[in-house]
């Protein structure tokens, strides 16, 4: 799925990238506050608390973000909110993300005051939380019960990116410096902005056109039809039985009727014989 699927390829590629230059900042938030600040290694492990913050209101944020995407109009066929309802959100925090990148980027030297390049990690840290959220509940919606396959292509691949990305950290901050280095990150990131919203216009026609959902979709028709074919059946079985249990009870009071006159009709025979 991973290399045949548009959807998966665009989605792995792009949760990779931001997965890869996530586990960067791993590498560069020490070489700007350690190295560049003087700090000493745990007030360096507080820098980050940026984007934990940032990644915390995305999550305290989730039933306000849930009305936004229970907002679109649903499917006629599922009734539900369709899957680009949840690339809504993954539009907005593919804006916050190089944004808060190169905010951090170009605030992240000593002449600089340190809590400008940890508030930068609010956005960021918000625009990553938001998209491995959501671009995953995409994947989830879009391949229904081929969810499974497509997110463990997704992990594989991001896992990949966030092994590798981060061990040329340091030699990219050496060479190209603190501003240019963070800046770089960021215009990847920036370069990557059209695919959400692409998704979000246009993923109707995209899931249409992918074999593996209409293969889904009809498979799943099969089944519904399947399923009201028996229902019918059971309906007119249950009919039958109470229209059978109908005319039994209706034979029954008729025998009962018929014996109560043959009763009378002695009655009546024996009164006339005693006159």
């Amino acid at each position: 799925m991973t290399v045949t699927e548009p959807i998966c390829i665009f989605w792995d590629l792009y949760i990779a990238l931001i997965y890869g230059i996530l586990y960067l900042c791993f590498v560069a938030y020490p070489i700007v506050f350690t190295e560049l600040r003087g700090w000493s290694p745990g007030f360096t492990g507080l820098s980050f608390c940026g984007i934990g913050v940032g990644s915390m209101i995305v999550i305290v944020s989730e039933p306000l973000i849930r009305k936004w995407i229970n907002s679109h109009k649903p499917d006629p066929e599922t009734g539900s909110p369709p899957p680009e309802a949840m690339v809504c959100v993954v539009c907005l925090a593919a804006i916050l993300i190089p944004s808060g990148e190169i905010i951090f980027a170009w605030t992240c030297t000593p002449n600089v005051h340190w809590i400008f390049p940890i508030l930068a990690g609010l956005p960021f840290g918000a625009g990553n939380a938001a998209v491995f959220i959501y671009a995953s509940n995409y994947l989830v919606s879009s391949y229904d019960i081929y969810a499974a396959s497509a997110l463990a292509g997704n992990a594989v691949l991001r896992s990949a990116m966030g092994a590798t990305l981060p061990l040329a950290g340091p030699s990219m901050y050496r060479v190209m410096g603190a501003n240019w280095a963070g800046t770089m990150l960021g215009l990847l990131e920036a370069l990557c902005i059209p695919i959400p919203f692409i998704f979000y216009r246009y993923g109707h026609k995209i899931r249409l056109k992918s074999k593996l959902i209409r293969e889904m979709r009809e498979d799943r028709e099969k089944r519904e039809r399947r399923q009201k074919r028996f229902e019918d059946k059971a309906k007119k079985r249950a009919e039958a039985e109470v229209e059978v249990g109908a005319a039994m009870g209706t034979g029954a009071a008729v025998v009962e009727v018929g014996e109560k006159d043959l009763e009378m009709g002695a009655i009546v025979e024996k009164s006339s014989t005693k006159s």
